[in-house]
C-alpha cells in the first residue's frame, strides 16, 4: 500500500514539474514572440516617418501586428488553455479592427465585406471547438477532425453564396471543386485511421 502511495506521489510531483517547465517555456517564448512584433513596429514606424516625414502607411501594418498580438499571446503563453480566450478576444475585436483597417485604407468594403465573413467564420470556429469538446473528452480526437473537415464543405457554400449577393463573385467554380475533393479525402482519410486505431492497426 505504501509503495502505491509512494508511486503515486512521485507521478504528481513529476506531472507538476512538467506543467512548471512548460509554463517556463511558454514565457521564453511569449516575451521572445512580443519583442519580435514590438521590433516589427517599430521598424514600420521608423521607415515610415524617415521616408513621409509623419505616420501614414505604418499604422496599416501596426495595426494589425497589434491585432495579431492579442489574438495569439493568450494561446502561446497558457498552450491548448489559452485557445479558448484567443477565440473570445477574436470574437470580440474582429469587428473594430476590420473597421479600424477600413478606415485606413480607405475602402468602405473591407468592413462592409470583412465583419460578414468575419462573423461567419467566427461562428464555424465555434462550432469546431464545440466539436472537439464534445466528441474528443467522449470518443477520437480523429473523428472531431473528420467532422469538422465535413462541416467546412457547407460552410464553403454559404461563403461563397453571401460573397456571390456582396460582390457578384460566382457561387461555385472549379477551385471550389478541388477544395471539396480535399476536404472529402482529408475527413475519409481521418475516419480510416481512427477506424484503424481502434482495431489495433495503428500504434
Amino acid at each position: 500500500m505504501e509503495s502505491y502511495e509512494k508511486k503515486a506521489d512521485e507521478n504528481l510531483i513529476a506531472l507538476k514539474r512538467k506543467d512548471e517547465n512548460n509554463m517556463r517555456k511558454n514565457v521564453i517564448i511569449s516575451i521572445l514572440f512580443s519583442v519580435t512584433l514590438l521590433i516589427g513596429i517599430m521598424v514600420c514606424l521608423i521607415c515610415n516617418l524617415a521616408i513621409s516625414g509623419n505616420l501614414t502607411w505604418s499604422l496599416i501594418p501596426v495595426s494589425s501586428i497589434v491585432f495579431a498580438w492579442v489574438i495569439s499571446f493568450p494561446s502561446i503563453i497558457l498552450g491548448k488553455k489559452g485557445i479558448i480566450v484567443s477565440l473570445i478576444l477574436l470574437s470580440a475585436f474582429i469587428v473594430p479592427y476590420l473597421f479600424l483597417l477600413s478606415n485606413l485604407v480607405k475602402v468602405k468594403e473591407v468592413f462592409s465585406v470583412g465583419a460578414v465573413m468575419a462573423g461567419a467564420s467566427i461562428v464555424f470556429l465555434w462550432i469546431i471547438v464545440a466539436i472537439f469538446r464534445r466528441i474528443g473528452k467522449t470518443g477520437s480526437k480523429l473523428i472531431a477532425l473528420g467532422t469538422s473537415l465535413l462541416l467546412a464543405i457547407p460552410f464553403m457554400f454559404v461563403i461563397n453564396v453571401i460573397l456571390s449577393k456582396m460582390i457578384a463573385e460566382p457561387i461555385f467554380d472549379v477551385w471550389d471543386m478541388l477544395s471539396v475533393f480535399i476536404l472529402l479525402i482529408l475527413a475519409f482519410v481521418s475516419f480510416i485511421c481512427d477506424y484503424a486505431k481502434k482495431k489495433g492497426l495503428m500504434k
